[in-house]
């Protein structure tokens, strides 16, 4: 595959010896018809090696390899190609602008190949798709809303994450005070024991006279002779009449 742009170089070579005997026919090192004749040979060749998939062969070669991929990928618009169309030539001092134009099955196409001076070396290759009215404001609307779309999509999030600055220190209370209200059962719990034990110490605390009457008949029912041996731990008042308790 390398060898196809080396003989179109050979080609080139020999064009520009032929010219010599004609430089009152030409603006640059070559003729316009040479030059155009060339791009379009050039674009016969990079349609070939796109098609067999040898791309990757020049690799090595960045100005040929950018001008293959810009071709692949403009293949998905230009459709099926069906050859050349003519062309311009713009000579510069350092530089030979080749202009190809290309006839395709879904659109035409124009191949601008950059040569040096010497038409030696590519400078660069470049496929541009030609676009009718319709489809460049089509695509210019699909851009502009996308553009748009997106801005708003952006402003729309920027607006929630602000709201949410109001939502989080109302949702950090409620956790506070739900962990304080926990807080306080537990201790609350905790504590109602030790109240209980301190209501009925102050209830037996109260009733010392009665514990001791009750002690001391206790002590004579069991004929003891004191009431060391009984300890009244809490007094409760019956529900039962006397005649429950006969």
């Amino acid at each position: 595959m390398k060898k196809l742009f080396a003989i179109l170089g050979m080609i080139t070579c020999m064009v520009g010896l032929s010219a010599c005997g004609q430089e009152e026919e030409a603006s640059g090192p070559i003729t316009t018809e040479q030059a155009v004749e060339y791009g379009a040979a050039t674009v016969q060749q990079m349609d070939t090696i796109v098609t067999q998939g040898a791309i990757e062969q020049y690799v090595d070669q960045p100005a040929v390899y950018a001008g293959l991929e810009s071709w692949q990928n403009a293949l998905d618009d230009i459709g099926k190609f069906e050859g050349t169309d003519g062309g311009s030539v713009k000579f510069d001092e350092d530089e030979v602008l080749i202009y190809v134009n290309v006839l395709g099955s879904d659109h035409d196409a124009e191949v601008e190949i950059i040569l040096d001076s010497t038409l030696s070396s590519y400078v660069s290759i470049t496929t541009n798709v030609s676009y009718s009215t319709g489809e460049l404001m089509k695509n210019a609307a699909l851009n502009t809303l996308i553009g748009m779309g997106t801005v708003f999509v952006v402003l729309i999030l920027i607006s929630l994450i602000i709201s949410c600055f109001n939502i989080i220190p109302k949702l950090q209370e409620k956790q506070k005070k739900k962990a304080e209200a926990k807080k306080a059962g537990e201790g609350a719990a905790q504590e109602a024991p030790v109240v209980a034990q301190i209501e009925a110490r102050e209830e037996l605390a109260d009733d010392t006279e009665l514990v001791a009457v009750i002690a001391a008949a206790i002590a004579a029912y069991e004929g003891a002779g004191s009431t060391d041996g009984f300890v009244v731990r809490s007094i409760r008042k019956s529900n039962k009449t006397k005649w429950q308790n006969a």
